[in-house]
Parts: C-alpha cells; sequence; structure tokens
C-alpha cells in the first residue's frame, strides 16, 4: 500500500518567501505537520520537506561575500534549504560525526557498530542536509531502535552497561535496569542529535515523522519478527544535562 508521496519542496520555499526569517520557518513547520495529518499512508520516498532561515550558522561553503570585499565576511543570517532523507550507508561519516564524544561522553566504545545499525534501518529514521551541499554534511539524525532486537551486539552491550554505571539514582536505577533486562523487547532507543543551532522549527516535523513510520513499520516489514521489534512500550532517551556550578565564596571573619 502507498505510503508518503515526494514532498515538493519548491512549492513550500515560494509560498513562503514574503515571510520574515522567523515567520517563513514558523509557517514551513506548521505545513508539514499539517501534510503529514492529511496524507493516509503515503508512499515513503526522499523526504524532502522542510526549507528553513538559519541564523547565525557558520558554514564556509554557505557564507555570503560583502559587496565591498571579497576578502570580507557577510555576518548575518545565511539562508539554508534543509531536506529531510532516509538514512544511507554514505551517510556514515556524517551521522558519525554528530555522535562522536557526545552521545556516551568520551567513552571508548562500538560507535562505528551503532551507526551501522542506524543506517541500516532506512524504514525508521531521518537524516536532515542541507539542499545541494557539497560537502552532503549530516545536520541531525533521528532514529527508533528496537533494543530487544539489537540486544546482543557489541554497540548495545556497551551502551547497556554505561547506563547502568552511570545512573546514580537506585530507584531510577531498579526502573533502568528492568527495561534494558527483563522488558527490552518492548523497548525503542530514540537516537536524537543535531547541531547546536538548527532551527527548532524542523524538530516537530522530525518527530512526528518517526512516530509516523514506527506505527507503518509494524504494519509493513516483511517478516512477522521485524513488524513485531517495533511495538514499542516504551521509549528510553540518552540526553546530557547540563547544571550551572554554584559558586561559593568564604569571607574570613
Amino acid at each position: 500500500m502507498p505510503r508518503k508521496p515526494k514532498k515538493h519542496n519548491h512549492f513550500l520555499r515560494h509560498r513562503l518567501v514574503t515571510f520574515s526569517p522567523f515567520g517563513r520557518s514558523k509557517a514551513m513547520a506548521t505545513r508539514i505537520r499539517t501534510a503529514t495529518k492529511e496524507v493516509e499512508k503515503p508512499k515513503r520516498q526522499n523526504k524532502d520537506l522542510a526549507t528553513s532561515s538559519l541564523n547565525g550558522f557558520n558554514s564556509k561553503d554557505k557564507t555570503k561575500q560583502s559587496d565591498s570585499s571579497d576578502d570580507e565576511q557577510f555576518e548575518g543570517d545565511v539562508q539554508a534549504d534543509f531536506v529531510f532523507f532516509d538514512p544511507k550507508p554514505s551517510d556514515f561519516h556524517g551521522v558519525k560525526v554528530l555522535l562522536l564524544q557526545t552521545y556516551l561522553d568520551n567513552l571508548q566504545w562500538d560507535l562505528s557498530g551503532f551507526v551501522d545499525l542506524i543506517l541500516g534501518q532506512p524504514s525508521v529514521g531521518t537524516v536532515v542536509k542541507i539542499e545541494n551541499d557539497e560537502d552532503d554534511g549530516v545536520y541531525s539524525v533521528v532514529s527508533a531502535l528496537s533494543l530487544g532486537r539489537y540486544k546482543d551486539r557489541k554497540c548495545v552491550l556497551e551502551l547497556k552497561d554505561f547506563l547502568l554505571k552511570v545512573c546514580q539514582d537506585m530507584d531510577v536505577m531498579g526502573k533502568l535496569k528492568s527495561l534494558v533486562e527483563e522488558h527490552v523487547q518492548d523497548v525503542g532507543l530514540l537516537v536524537s542529535q543535531r547541531v547546536v543551532n538548527l532551527p527548532p522549527q524542523l524538530l516537530p516535523p522530525l518527530y512526528d515523522g518517526l512516530f509516523d513510520e514506527v506505527e507503518w513499520a509494524t504494519e509493513d516489514e516483511p517478516t512477522k519478527e521485524l513488524r513485531s521489534s517495533f511495538h514499542f512500550k516504551f521509549y528510553l532517551i540518552i540526553s546530557k544535562i547540563y547544571k550551572h556550578k554554584m559558586q561559593t565564596r568564604t569571607e574570613g571573619l
């Protein structure tokens, strides 16, 4: 049954050119969500979904030059057209760079094997790139991996050990251990990584699309085993938490 028709990126761009950068981005996200809901079980193809203004984005290939001098760089907003794609093997380097030294701190682990799992699952997952970017860089990746399906893979075993070691709350520890052991077949690992200054307006359609794909996978995957692996009851998300250090000052009496 057909699932997702190709989205017409140029249509969105022409409809939004009269808006301010913020208004254009907001309208783009709204239109994408509306289009996703209105199309019933469309055909999965290339995810040409998004056009947005990227504020303060620094890219040597995308930097505008000043009219007064070719050596002077324009400081301001840079227009960037983002496109959503199914993950593919050629995205290996870009996805690995996004996850390197950030996903599990500085742990030396089987990151390459983990990236292979993401790229080997094109039916559920999305990478975001800039349209016609010669470097073919990846600016965001989202996916949902079945921990039960991959529970014996080296990268998943190392990830589980890492989580159990860094968890310091004993109440949380019990729940976490239950999820990655007794209930591992019901757990989807939600992988979400992006460059810091990716426009936040792109995130809602990314997540909406991911959950649609998980639902479709429970019906469309070629084997019963694969379909069952996407019947998630829980989602596990690994994310960093940043805290301000409290500055204390001791005064002499």
